[in-house]
């Protein structure tokens, strides 16, 4: 799920050149990416001959790309379609990991497959699938009640219109199934075509989008995996896209990596957990020059912590954002 930017003949990663800064100190070992999608950063990657690529991604579509890649890269190259919290099921275990690499964004490939459903622009039916998936967008706007309805774009769209679109929704869907260009056109109604910097559609499509692919547990679940494949002195490194995400990534990194006495009278707080070393406290941001190239790319926050620590129980980080994790369960309701 590569983020990517376009130029003439070439897709190029977001941030690809500070990744690669980062993970090159420890080169002459096997990587994970998690996201493969184009292959921007395992291209890269390999183009050290001591390097290996694990690949891993949930979109069948990327078969293509994957083909040439193991066509070209032979044995330095693996690739299984798998999800983030499926890392415990890479077979064999990969030797000598030294990095796990997780790019959180969509390709412009994937935007503009109108199958997917995930440009406004699409005129079929509502889908958002990404792979690996138990049910698509069109039963969510379809089935689910105006209360489920509301949670999800809220929540996960920060839509302060949320509750208007919800109703209308529900309203709208009583004389027919609605499709693509059907949402787009409630939003609109609701919103009265109040053009700003972003579309009308892109928070209720955002929230739809993260809950049809179960992305924060998939994101909370892959972090923890991550951690629990990687060896000490590993890197694991993620690229965010939104608040959400980065909320995750920074308190995951954040948490396990200092000791924050907030009073005398609670010593026990010198026990908690030391997992990682963080080198840089702040994300590291795209430069001017690719934002002007890429103006998309301007959302991009790279963090990465070293493991230092092993540990086996995430339970705190789990119950910290139980709140989104209860908002995804509603899919046992379709």
């Amino acid at each position: 799920m590569n983020a990517i930017i376009k130029s003439e003949k070439k897709h190029f990663p977001v941030l690809l050149n500070e990744l690669i800064n980062i993970i090159s100190p420890l080169y002459g070992g096997t990587f994970i990416d998690c996201t493969f999608g184009n292959g921007g950063y395992s291209q890269e990657i390999l183009k050290h001959k001591s390097n290996k690529v694990i690949a891993i991604d949930r979109d069948e579509s990327v078969m293509k790309i994957v083909n040439k890649f193991e066509a070209k890269y032979k044995n330095r190259f693996h690739f299984k379609q798998l999800k983030f919290s499926q890392l415990n099921k890479l077979n064999p275990k990969p030797t000598d990991l030294k990095g796990i690499i997780f790019d959180l964004g969509y390709s412009l490939n994937q935007i503009q497959d109108k199958s997917k459903g995930l440009s406004f622009n699409s005129d079929t039916k509502l889908n958002m699938r990404m792979g690996l998936n138990e049910f698509s967008a069109h039963e969510v706007i379809n089935k689910l009640e105006y209360e489920d309805l509301y949670k999800i774009i809220k929540v996960f769209g920060d839509e302060q219109k949320a509750k208007f679109i919800s109703r209308k929704i529900i309203a709208n869907r009583q004389s027919q199934k609605i499709n693509t260009q059907d949402l787009v056109k409630i939003i609109d109604d609701v919103k009265k075509y109040r053009y700003t910097k972003i579309h009308n559609s892109t928070k209720t499509f955002q929230a739809i989008r993260i809950f049809v692919n179960n992305e924060i547990s998939e994101l909370i679940y892959g972090l923890i995996e991550s951690f629990k494949l990687i060896p000490l002195g590993g890197i694991i490194a993620v690229v965010t896209f939104h608040s959400i995400e980065d909320k995750i990534v920074k308190f995951f990194f954040k948490n396990y990596s200092e000791r924050k006495n907030l009073s005398r009278y609670l010593p026990n707080l010198n026990n908690k957990k030391i997992l990682f070393t963080l080198k840089n406290k702040k994300p590291i941001l795209p430069s001017s020059k690719e934002i002007k190239i890429n103006p998309p790319s301007r959302s991009a926050k790279l963090r990465y912590a070293i493991k230092i620590k092993n540990n086996e129980d995430f339970r705190d980080f789990i119950e910290k954002f139980k709140i989104y994790l209860d908002i995804e369960n509603i899919r046992k309701k379709l």
